[in-house]
Parts: structure tokens; sequence; C-alpha cells
């Protein structure tokens, strides 16, 4: 587990994320990779909307 890991990873199905959080990455950075899949990033900058394709996890860019 990542030291800085404060919640599960993939606990969640809809992420909402600001552009001050771009790049955006699934797990994100605060979650616990040791039960989840790879970290892969999500290109949000051209778009509103993002799925990972490991977990199928929709990150909603808000701003």
């Amino acid at each position: 587990m990542s030291a800085n890991a404060t919640k599960p990873a993939n606990a969640e199905r809809v992420y909402a994320v600001k552009r001050a959080d771009l790049p955006v990455s699934c797990p994100q950075p605060d979650m616990a990779l040791w039960n989840s899949h790879p970290r892969v990033y999500l290109p949000l900058e051209d778009q509103k909307e993002a799925r990972c394709m490991y977990c199928g996890a929709v990150y909603q860019l808000i701003d």
C-alpha cells in the first residue's frame, strides 16, 4: 500500500475532478494500489468524461 493511500481504490463508480487535478489517473494517488489494477492515465484534457478501461469508473471534469 502506498504511504499516501487514504481510501480504497475503485470504491465509487463516478468521480468528479477539476482541471487543477489534471492529469487524472485511475486509481488516484490517494487510493491504495495493492488490491487494484495498474495505474492508467485518462485523457480528460480534451473531453468532459473518461472511463477507466480496467474497472469502468467514470471520471467527469466539472469545471
